[in-house]
């Protein structure tokens, strides 16, 4: 059965690159590319984490502190100022400098007018072989607070924060239309093929599940390429960045290995439709669900 809905389309696009260890490369990159999603159309662009540089996240050093900046700053007046060039709305992703010793893995939401709309702090920090965030992020205090846009009200969270229901769940609660996450992660070089198939279908599996259980697309943006430590530490980013609608049926994916503009038309009225033929929110036994507010249940 299907159910007709009036649909309110939007055209977006993610910017899937690799990332360079020179910061003005890649803005100059993210520029061109901005640019040209929006000669294609697009009224949103979402862009990967971290974007401004390599993925320092790798190894633990103090150095890697002076890339951190302030927010607004000189990233939110270039993004700000591209945004409202072409009549965009950016979801970018900074290294927030909050406070001395006080650092966010930040997603920040640019409206057409160049204006700051919202930001998000990761909350889920990773501490693991070459992911060793928790040495420079302070876990999000904000919560799950969708982001009002003159394109709708984004529910955006960052990469880690993609394996985890609840942060999906509030988001769509809280009347978010997409969900988005500006990902970086990929391979490590020791790992079979058969386990690099494993990892990536887990990863887009989690994601097009947030959408089904929600009733809401998704856009997901990762980075590609191979990036090295000083340490030689490497990881073979994986790509794949993707869009996909309400019912988690995939539109639109990059390749694993190319620099791409990944364009797709996301209905914002889907959900409508989607969630009368699959009312998970109506029935959902809130009376029944406090033991997920412990860490174990013993």
């Amino acid at each position: 059965m299907s159910i007709d809905i009036a649909a309110n389309e939007l055209q977006v696009a993610v910017i899937q690159h690799h990332c360079l260890s020179e910061i003005a490369a890649n803005q100059s990159h993210i520029e061109e590319s901005i640019q040209r999603a929006a000669q294609l159309g697009a009224r949103l662009i979402v862009l990967q984490e971290l974007h401004n540089s390599t993925y320092f996240c790798q190894q633990e050093h103090p150095r890697f502190f002076d890339i951190a900046e302030t927010i607004p700053g000189d990233s939110t007046r270039w993004l700000g100022s591209l945004a409202q060039l072409h009549q965009l709305v950016i979801v970018a992703s900074l290294f927030e400098k909050r406070l001395a010793g006080v650092y966010h893995n930040t997603a920040v939401v640019f409206e057409t007018d160049g204006s700051i709309a919202g930001l998000y702090r990761k909350m889920h920090i990773p501490d693991d072989p070459g992911y060793y965030e928790k040495y420079y992020f302070t876990p999000g205090d904000q919560g799950f607070v969708p982001i009002d846009t003159s394109v709708g009200r984004l529910g955006v969270q960052v990469c880690w924060d993609q394996w985890f229901p609840e942060g999906a769940r509030i988001n769509a609660l809280a009347g978010a239309q997409l969900l988005i996450y500006p990902s970086a992660i990929g391979w490590e070089p020791s790992d079979t093929d058969a386990e690099k198939q494993r990892q990536l279908d887990a990863w887009i599996t989690v994601q097009r599940a947030h959408a089904i259980t929600n009733g809401i697309p998704v856009i997901s943006s990762n980075r590609q390429g191979t990036e090295q430590g000083d340490d030689g530490q490497r990881i073979d980013f994986w790509g794949h960045s993707f869009v996909c609608d309400s019912f988690g049926t995939v539109m639109a994916m990059a390749s694993a290995d190319q620099d791409e503009i990944l364009m797709a038309t996301v209905n914002l009225n889907e959900s409508e439709s989607t969630r009368r033929l699959w009312p998970f929110l109506r029935d959902r036994r809130i009376d029944a669900y406090q033991q997920l507010k412990q860490r174990t249940i013993d």
